[in-house]
C-alpha cells in the first residue's frame, strides 16, 4: 500500500514563495509518477502538476510559470515549487502518486493520498 506525506505548507503574502515536499512509500519500483493536487473549500480536488515516470510534466493553466514539480527518485519524494502565489492558490495541497507510466489528470482515478498540507495566501 502507497503512503503519502506532505509537508511545507502555511501561510505567505501575495508574491511570496512555498516549498511543499511529498515523501512516499511503498513502492516496488522507481518507475512511477507523482502529482500535486489541490481543493479548496467548497470545491471539488483538483490537478496542480503531475510528473510522470518519463519524465513529462504537466500542469494546470492556472499556475504555468508559477509552480514547479519535481522528484528525487532515490528518495521516493516528490517537490512542489510555488513561487508568485495568488489568493487564488489558497487551498489544501494533496499529493498523489501511482506506479504508472503517466499520471491520470483526474483526482478520482487516485486511491490513495496523504493528509494535505495547508497553504494560504493572503492579499
Amino acid at each position: 500500500q502507497v503512503q503519502l506525506m506532505e509537508s511545507g505548507g502555511g501561510s505567505v503574502q501575495a508574491g511570496g514563495s512555498l516549498r511543499l515536499s511529498c515523501a512516499a512509500s511503498g513502492f516496488t519500483s522507481r518507475k512511477f509518477c507523482m502529482g500535486w493536487f489541490r481543493q479548496a473549500p467548497g470545491k471539488e480536488r483538483e490537478a496542480v502538476a503531475l510528473l510522470h515516470s518519463t519524465g513529462e510534466t504537466t500542469y494546470a493553466d492556472s499556475v504555468k510559470g508559477r509552480f514547479t514539480i519535481s522528484k528525487d527518485n532515490a528518495k521516493y519524494t516528490s517537490y512542489l515549487q510555488m513561487n508568485s502565489l495568488k489568493p487564488e492558490d489558497t487551498a489544501m495541497y494533496f499529493c498523489a502518486a501511482q506506479g504508472k507510466l503517466y499520471c491520470p489528470f483526474e483526482a478520482g482515478n487516485y486511491n490513495d493520498w496523504g493528509q494535505g498540507t495547508q497553504v494560504t495566501v493572503s492579499s
